[in-house]
């Protein structure tokens, strides 16, 4: 059995693909070389699997190294992520469990999440439920955050924001500075109380902490989720939700 047939196993295919012929190619000759790359390519032809396993253990590798890049964020950022004062907090302050939104009110996933977190606020006493402005999509969600969060200065319950966020929620089309003030009215908000607060400098630190704590545990699109230490992109849905806060309570 001659060199160039014992290689050509699928290993030593995998290691050939995965490691150029650099320093090593010189102990062969030309002739080799391209056997070798004809061997290579023959096999990776009649097994194309391979490229799919190949980018699939990548994809996991780079997937845990974010989680864990996200888990160490979540850890050194706790205090500010779960315990800010300038957020807004819903169901039970003292609650076994911290669950943190990113959202942005022109997410129609974000809207499609609003159901998940009242069911969830709903079904256990025990949730402290995190909203963080995070508007991404455009300038109009820009504006409503700044209305969104003079209103939450009104009511420190969050009884006010939190009809404020399911209304401007349930409204059609893109969401800007005049659909956000109208239902601010339409909840009761002093009108000229959110004209002077909408552009005060809390405003501008909520939103610029929120925007920090996004960029440092890896949020990149919304709906986004912290639960426990772990981060979660996407709207996964009320049963997954409910699963990691179960795994999170123990």
């Amino acid at each position: 059995m001659t060199f160039i047939n014992r290689i050509a196993g699928p290993i030593a295919a995998a290691m050939l693909l995965a490691s150029p012929l650099t320093a090593s190619a010189q102990s062969f000759s030309p002739d080799q070389q391209r056997q070798i790359e004809d061997i290579v390519k023959n096999y990776l032809i009649a097994h194309p699997e391979i490229m799919q396993d190949a980018q699939a253990a990548l994809d996991k590798r780079q997937q845990d190294a974010e989680a864990a890049k996200a888990r160490t964020a979540i850890k050194k950022d706790s205090a500010t992520l779960f315990d800010s004062p300038h957020q807004v907090v819903l169901g039970n302050p003292n609650g076994k469990v911290t669950m943190v939104e990113f959202f942005d009110y022109n997410c129609p996933h974000c809207k499609d999440a609003v159901s998940d977190m009242v069911n969830l606020l709903s079904k256990d006493h025990n949730l402290k439920f995190v909203l963080k402005e995070f508007p991404i999509l455009a300038q109009g969600s820009v504006d409503a955050a700044h209305v969104a969060v003079a209103v939450r200065m009104q009511d420190p319950s969050g009884a006010k924001y939190l009809a404020f966020h399911q209304k401007l929620f349930s409204t059609r089309g893109m969401v800007d500075q005049a659909r956000a003030l109208e239902v601010a009215r339409d909840v009761g908000c002093d009108m000229t109380r959110i004209s002077k607060d909408m552009n005060s400098p809390e405003v501008q630190t909520t939103i610029d902490e929120d925007m920090k704590l996004a960029d440092a545990i890896g949020v990149d699109g919304t709906p986004s989720y912290v639960i426990g230490d772990h981060l979660i992109v996407g709207a996964i849905g009320f049963d997954k939700l409910q699963d990691q806060i179960a795994a999170a309570e123990k």
